[in-house]
């Protein structure tokens, strides 16, 4: 099973609206990295785009909590939840001194790039999701 993937992030002024808190659909683009370098993590440099295939955001349920503000230190988080033949889910949060700010659940569809059709996912990188659950 593979632990929950913590990635440190640093709020800086581009993060922020005019009253220096983060801008709420930033929190995705933290969710988004915290993804990718989980799945760095299993072995797969470009976890976007590889063989033909492609992941893509499919879903993403999220509750904000408390914001983040300039200058934070704040960590984005990523588990997997669960995995099936097409695609996967991870629990995400993003927290400040391990208060959670932000929360959400993110569905990722493998499909195939050139037709943008659900497609499945490769029996290894499969097998290696399903084991890290």
């Amino acid at each position: 099973m593979t632990e929950e993937y913590c990635l440190p992030i640093r709020v800086y002024v581009e993060d922020t609206d005019a009253g220096g808190i983060v801008y709420y659909a930033n929190y995705l683009k933290y969710f988004e990295r915290a993804r990718t370098e989980l799945i760095r993590t299993l072995g797969y440099d470009k976890p976007a785009l590889f063989n033909g295939l492609q992941f893509v955001v499919h879903s993403v349920e999220v509750k904000y909590r408390q914001p983040a503000v300039l200058d934070d230190q704040i960590v984005a988080t990523a588990k997997l939840l669960s995995v099936s033949r097409t695609s996967f889910t991870i629990a995400q949060k993003v927290l400040r001194n391990n208060e959670v700010l932000v929360e959400g659940v993110v569905k990722v569809a493998c499909i195939n790039h050139e037709r943008k059709r659900p497609a499945a996912i490769p029996t290894d990188m499969l097998q290696t999701l399903q084991a890290a659950v």
